[in-house]
């Protein structure tokens, strides 16, 4: 999946129309609260304003269902990218239309501005093309930067790249890059560790994984399934009784495959769930009927811990219990601080994980902290992304 980026392509004076991820959260103040995914971008748009580009950005924000809602509006964002930059982001009122057409053919070379929100138009989640070729129409190059959205096919991320170049920025190249590297030829032993509720949110990745992986860890909430289809109690666990019977296919593929597939020893129990109730250790032969399972167990964390010191790439998608609460975080932090250890190649990617792992400080020591999280376990799951499809190949 060798995809065009923009070092590639002459851009002085032209006009860059670049999708960008600034979905970023916000508190009832209208006040951004994590700008992680604003400095995710700056690398392309620094690269695009140093070589003379008109950057034109454009993403989406929240759910404003096809109407405008100040609530959802950009503009805080260009505010905080002007922070960054060190250099004023223009911040249009529509992201079609000729008085955007106007400000986009006065901005200087070099010069930049934000798009409002084009999810404030129903024919961006719908694909319109005409609405799609009003977009393209605002530019002559298209860059596609937002990994988190590839995975819709929608106006601003396939669309647009029907009627103009289109190629990969930066942090899109890094992320296929990567991923698809790793997936398509590992340097092994190749582990992957698959956390996470439900066993249901992730049966495809699970299943395109066996057919590349040397070790499979699975840890979280989906163990639980895994662990009643092995005939144990798992008390008041998490559990999907109509997902037992596919933990036992998955189980007999590993087996056959010979894939090493991994489960928890020993789990964190509660009666409650609650960061207040008692808890305690035990052996997974030992649940009890009135046990919840709410995290890995230390003997299980230290096993999963030495098969990743011991591997060459490591992809890991989905704490190892309830991280949020204190009681039940040592799971996901014990594979967290080995995965920060490892001397192979570390990927992370899902939402919640991710901000668990910033949450610990050790982000920084990991390969690839990857921004898509639909878009990422889609990735995983061997799916063609739409967002990333729509590039030109090298």
């Amino acid at each position: 999946m060798d995809k065009a980026g923009i070092e590639e392509v002459q851009v002085l004076g032209k006009r860059v129309l670049v999708r960008v991820d600034f979905n970023v959260p916000m508190n009832d103040k209208l006040e951004i609260t994590d700008d992680t995914r604003i400095k995710a971008a700056l690398p392309t748009i620094n690269y695009l304003l140093t070589n003379g580009a008109k950057v034109i950005l454009i993403s989406h924000l929240g759910r404003p269902k096809g109407k405008v809602n100040p609530k959802y509006s950009l503009a805080p964002v260009a505010v905080r990218l002007s922070q960054l930059l060190g250099k004023e982001t223009l911040m249009a009122k529509d992201c079609i239309g000729p008085l955007i057409k106007s400000q986009i053919e006065s901005l200087a070379d070099g010069g930049i501005i934000l798009l409002e929100n084009v999810r404030f138009y129903e024919e961006e989640e719908k694909n319109d093309l005409n609405f799609a070729k009003k977009l393209a129409d605002l530019a002559d190059i298209y860059v596609n930067d937002a990994f988190g959205t590839a995975h819709r096919a929608h106006a601003s991320t396939e669309g647009v790249a029907r009627y103009i170049p289109a190629y990969a920025g930066f942090l899109m190249k890094k992320e296929v890059d990567i991923m698809g590297k790793a997936l398509e030829n590992p340097a092994r032993p190749f582990t992957a560790i698959i956390g996470g509720a439900k066993v249901s949110d992730k049966i495809g990745v699970i299943e395109n994984l066996l057919n590349k992986v040397d070790i499979l860890i699975i840890g979280g909430g989906m163990a639980d399934t895994f662990l009643k289809a092995q005939g144990l109690e798992i008390g008041k666990s998490l559990v999907e009784d109509d997902k037992v019977n596919l933990a036992k296919d998955i189980l007999n593929k590993a087996q056959i495959s010979g894939v090493e597939l991994m489960l928890p020893t020993d789990v964190v129990v509660s009666k409650e769930f609650s960061a207040e109730a008692p808890s305690k250790v035990v052996k997974v032969s030992d649940i009890q009927k009135d046990d919840q399972a709410l995290d890995i167990g230390p003997e299980s964390a230290e096993s999963f811990a030495r098969k990743i010191a011991s591997s060459q790439t490591v992809i890991w998608n989905g704490p190892m219990g309830v991280f949020e609460m204190d009681p039940f975080a040592r799971g996901t932090e014990k594979v967290a601080e080995a995965m920060s250890k490892c001397r192979g190649t570390t990927i992370v990617g899902g939402g919640d994980l991710v901000a668990a792992v910033e949450k610990m400080g050790v982000a920084s020591k990991f390969t690839h902290i990857s921004t898509g999280g639909g878009a990422s376990l889609e990735f995983l799951e061997g799916k063609v992304l739409p967002g990333v499809a729509a590039l030109k190949d090298r």
